[in-house]
C-alpha cells in the first residue's frame, strides 16, 4: 500500500462517507451561494432602478452558463479527476464573487455574476459529487447522495440569512466579497488535501467493501443485484427513451422550483413581512429540504426512486398552493404551510436526479451523461427565474407564474415513471 493510502485511509471509517461530507460542504456553498441571489436581488432592485424582469435575468444568465459547462466539467472530471477541476473552479468562484462588489452596470453584473461566478460555481455543483459518488457507492447510494445534497439546504437555511444579515451590517458589495472569502478559505483546503474520485485509488471497494466480499450479499434482503454496467457511450444514451424522460422532469422541476426560489422572498415582502423575516423563511425552507433529502435518498433505496419522487412532488405543490392561496386570499398564516411543504418536496429533487441517474447510466462517461441531465438543471431553473419575473412586469402579479410552478412539477412526477430507473435497481420483495 502506497504512502498516500496509509495516510489518508488509516482508520475503520469507509473513506466513501468523508467523500459524502466533502460533498455536504461543497453543495453547501454552491446552492447557499446560488439561493442568496434572492436576497441581493431585493438589494440591487432599491439601489438601481432596474426592472425584476432584466434583474432576475442575472440569474438566468448564470444557469445558462451552469448549462453550457456542467457536461464539460462532468467530462473533465472523468478525465482528469476531480481534485483539479474543484479546486480551479473555487478559485473562479471566489474571483467572481469579489468583482460582483464591484458592479455599477446591469452590463457588469451579468458578466461577473452571470459568467465568472457561475463558471466557478459548475464547478463545486451536483454535477461534479454525482460523478464521484457514484464510483463510491452502490448499496447505498442513494442515502450517500441524499447526505451529500442536503449540503445544498443547509447552505440555504445558514448563508441565505448570513447575507441578509451582512448587507444590512456592511452593505451588499463588501458581502459579495465576504462569501467569496469563505469559499476561499474552506473549501478550497478541504477539496486540495481530501477529494478522492474512486475508492480504488485507496485500494477499496464501493460501498467499503473488501476485496475478497460479495458486493451483491453486502446488504442481505435489501436489493436484489444491480444490472451489470452497460457500456453506455453518447449516442447510446441519446437513442434511450429514459435519458429524454430523465432530463425532461429535471428540467421540469428546476423550472417549478426557481420560479419559486427566485421570487418568493420578494413576494413575501410585497405582501408586507420584513426582509429579514423573509430570508429566514428561505432558510427554514433549506434546513427542511436538508433533513428530507437524507430521508428521500433513504427511503428511494427501499421502495424505489418513482414512488419516492412521487411523494416528494405532492409536497412541493401543496407547499405552492400554500403560497398561491396567500396570493388569492392575502392569509399570511399560510407562510407556515408553505415553507414546510416546500422544503420537504424540494428535499427529493437532487438525491432523485443523482440516484436514478446513476442506476440507468453508471459507466465510463456517467460524468458525461450526468453534465448533460445537470445542463438540464440550469435550463429549467434559468428560463424559470426569467418567466416569473416577465410574467410579474406583464401582470403586476405572481399569480399565474406560480401556477405555471404548479403545472410543471406535476409534469415533473409523471415523467420519473417514465424514465423507470426501477426497471434497472430492482426492490427486493420481502
Amino acid at each position: 500500500m502506497s504512502l498516500e493510502k496509509k495516510i489518508i485511509a488509516p482508520t475503520n471509517i469507509y473513506y466513501g462517507w468523508i467523500i459524502v461530507a466533502i460533498g455536504l460542504i461543497s453543495m453547501a456553498f454552491w446552492f447557499g451561494i446560488r439561493s442568496s441571489f434572492s436576497i441581493f436581488y431585493v438589494a440591487l432592485l432599491e439601489d438601481y432602478p432596474w426592472s425584476r424582469g432584466e434583474t432576475a435575468a442575472v440569474q438566468s444568465v448564470a444557469l445558462i452558463t451552469y448549462s453550457i459547462l456542467a457536461p464539460l466539467v462532468g467530462g473533465l472530471i472523468d478525465r482528469l479527476g476531480p481534485r483539479r477541476i474543484v479546486g480551479t473552479g473555487i478559485l473562479v468562484l471566489a474571483s467572481g464573487l469579489a468583482l460582483c462588489a464591484f458592479v455599477k452596470t446591469l452590463v457588469q453584473f451579468y458578466l461577473y455574476y452571470g459568467v465568472v461566478m457561475a463558471a466557478g460555481i459548475t464547478c463545486i455543483s451536483i454535477v461534479s459529487y454525482s460523478a464521484i459518488l457514484a464510483n463510491w457507492f452502490e448499496k447505498k447510494r442513494g442515502l450517500a447522495s441524499g447526505i451529500a445534497v442536503s449540503g445544498m439546504g443547509i447552505g440555504t437555511f445558514f448563508l441565505v440569512p448570513l447575507s441578509q444579515y451582512f448587507i444590512g451590517l456592511w452593505g451588499w458589495r463588501i458581502t459579495f466579497v465576504a462569501l467569496g472569502g469563505l469559499v476561499l478559505i474552506i473549501l478550497f483546503p478541504l477539496v486540495v488535501i481530501f477529494l478522492r474520485h474512486r475508492p480504488q485509488e485507496l485500494g477499496l471497494m464501493p460501498d467499503g467493501l473488501r476485496g475478497d466480499e460479495d458486493l451483491n450479499n453486502s446488504l442481505p434482503g435489501s436489493m436484489e443485484p444491480e444490472r451489470p454496467e452497460m457500456d453506455w457511450t453518447f449516442k447510446k444514451a441519446l437513442e434511450a427513451k429514459s435519458f429524454w424522460a430523465l432530463l425532461g422532469l429535471i428540467l421540469f422541476a428546476m423550472m417549478g422550483v426557481f420560479i419559486v426560489l427566485v421570487h418568493h422572498v420578494k413576494f413575501l415582502v410585497d405582501t408586507g413581512i420584513d426582509k429579514m423575516t423573509a430570508a429566514m423563511v428561505f432558510g427554514l425552507i433549506g434546513i427542511i429540504s436538508s433533513g428530507f433529502r437524507i430521508f428521500w435518498g433513504w427511503l428511494s433505496d427501499r421502495i424505489g426512486r418513482e414512488l419516492a419522487y412521487t411523494m416528494g412532488m405532492i409536497c412541493i405543490c401543496i407547499g405552492v398552493c400554500s403560497l398561491l392561496l396567500i396570493h388569492t386570499v392575502g392569509a399570511r398564516v399560510l407562510v407556515y404551510p408553505f415553507f414546510v411543504f416546500f422544503g420537504i418536496g424540494w428535499g427529493v429533487t437532487a438525491p432523485m436526479f443523482i440516484a436514478a441517474a446513476a442506476d440507468l447510466f453508471k459507466g465510463r462517461i456517467f460524468g458525461l451523461i450526468y453534465g448533460i441531465m445537470e445542463g438540464g438543471v440550469g435550463i429549467g431553473a434559468a428560463f424559470g427565474a426569467w418567466v416569473a419575473g416577465y410574467i410579474f412586469d406583464r401582470a403586476h402579479s405572481y399569480q399565474w407564474a406560480f401556477a405555471l410552478a404548479l403545472a410543471v412539477l406535476v409534469l415533473s412526477g409523471l415523467l420519473m415513471w417514465v424514465a423507470a430507473p426501477g426497471k434497472i435497481h430492482k426492490i427486493k420483495k420481502t
